[in-house]
């Protein structure tokens, strides 16, 4: 083993070198968590908004385009083309935005009728018939009571 001024050596005892490289993996470890911590775009994520679970059901005969809306920042419709009829979808709706369905039946018609369901509460249905026939269902979503 050299000593510490022949040449070669570290100038360090061997218990000071084993803490050197601890020290040196700590601050290594710690750089990799802060980078992982910082160095994202992610945003935390807002808190769901309250809401109601919407249950929309389209039965009938033949196929249909189908709109409906779901919960949304842009509160822009969800379309589904050519369905064959029956359909259900089930969603959360924030409060105070109103559930809607609507119903377009193809080319070669049918028969159909959209039904509105808000917290397993029956609250709209409407039926239409024929070519391009069209219906729409509607309802809100309030707070509960008491």
């Amino acid at each position: 083993m050299p000593e510490e001024n022949e040449p070669g050596s570290t100038g360090a005892s061997p218990g000071r070198r084993g803490w050197l490289i601890a020290g040196i993996a700590l601050l290594t470890c710690a750089g990799l968590v802060g980078y992982g911590t910082l160095g994202t775009d992610e945003q935390p994520r807002p808190e769901a908004a309250p809401g109601a679970e919407v249950t929309y059901a389209v039965t009938g005969t033949g196929t249909a385009e189908i709109s409906y809306l779901a919960r949304s920042e842009a509160g822009t419709a969800t379309v589904e083309k050519d369905v064959t009829l029956p359909w259900t979808k089930s969603v959360q709706m924030p409060l105070g935005k109103a559930p809607t369905v609507t119903v377009v039946l193809g080319e070669k018609g049918g028969q159909a009728s959209c039904t509105l369901t808000i917290r397993d509460k029956h609250v709209q249905r409407s039926t239409t018939m024929g070519a391009f026939g069209r219906t729409s269902c509607t309802g809100g979503v309030q707070a509960r009571q008491g």
